[in-house]
């Protein structure tokens, strides 16, 4: 009965030993995607719920902070570690697309809506980008 006992307290410590090292290789890959993915101009979820756009990210350095935009002009200093994850846009994506369909928006300029400075425009990356650096060269 001993016996049975000790073989069933082996088999556990071996299952969770085995189960540790599966779940430490895991976050390990998941780690280094987000690391590789962690790139100036890309929209983040921070700890705090803040979103947010990549400045600067040092990639071999965890200790440096990262700075992140939250608003145009803003820009904070945050734990490397504080950035929870990418944010990936929303909507439909290319390879989802039927490649014979063709949208064609057939509406006359004259009848759309003229855009207005109230209206919120949303930049892209390479946009945020390039006004990081130019405000940067007029500093």
């Amino acid at each position: 009965m001993e016996i049975l006992l000790f073989g069933l307290l082996a088999v556990l410590v071996v299952f969770m030993f085995v189960n540790g090292r599966k779940r430490q290789k895991q976050m390990k890959a998941e780690q280094e995607e987000k690391a590789t993915k962690t790139v100036p101009g890309v929209k983040v979820l921070l700890q705090g719920g803040i979103y947010g756009t990549i400045v600067a990210y040092d990639h071999d350095d965890l200790d440096s902070p990262a700075l992140v935009e939250i608003a145009p002009g803003t820009v904070i200093e945050v734990h490397s570690q504080a950035i929870l994850r990418i944010v990936e846009p929303k909507g439909v994506v290319a390879d989802e697309l039927d490649s014979d369909v063709v949208v064609v928006d057939e509406t006359p300029l004259a009848d759309q809506a003229p855009l207005t400075d109230d209206a919120p425009s949303i930049e892209t990356a390479e946009e945020t980008r390039r006004r990081l650096e130019r405000d940067a060269d007029d500093k």
